[in-house]
């Protein structure tokens, strides 16, 4: 499903200036925790907006998400980094530098179903800024 998500984004989001979308993960082998976890992250993460998925974070709704990488597309955001922190959430330094904490709710959801719902919402906000249909499904 992320795949075919993330397809569906990349189509969509072309003419709009957005994409494409890839998957990096990285992983702490000696599972030093959130901290060493955060350090990958940000060293992974390219110049740009950063939105760390979070339970604590703010809710959006899905045209608030589209406004959003849309507002940072406008604002000559060349790339952007969305992260999913481990079992352990986010450690402090990657919270501090991220632009935007984001939720998908009170619930903790495996990894893998956060990135199929991170995926999906991409592409929905792509339909959105593009005029299409899809955000009403």
């Amino acid at each position: 499903m992320i795949g075919d998500y993330l397809a569906r984004f990349d189509a969509a989001a072309r003419p709009l200036g957005l994409g494409p979308a890839r998957v990096v993960e990285v992983e702490d082998k000696r599972r030093r925790g959130p901290e060493a976890e955060a350090a990958l992250l940000l060293a992974a993460a390219p110049e740009g907006p950063l939105i760390a998925l979070d339970e604590r974070g703010a809710t959006l709704d899905s045209p608030g998400f589209a406004a959003r990488l849309a507002r940072w597309r406008d604002e000559g955001a060349r790339d952007l980094s969305i992260a999913i922190g481990g079992a352990d959430g986010h450690g402090a330094a990657l919270r501090a530098r991220a632009d935007l904490m984001l939720s998908f709710g009170a619930m903790v959801w495996p990894h893998m179903l956060a990135r199929v719902m991170l995926a999906e919402q991409l592409y929905r906000a792509a339909t959105i800024l593009g005029g299409g249909p899809y955000h009403r499904a």
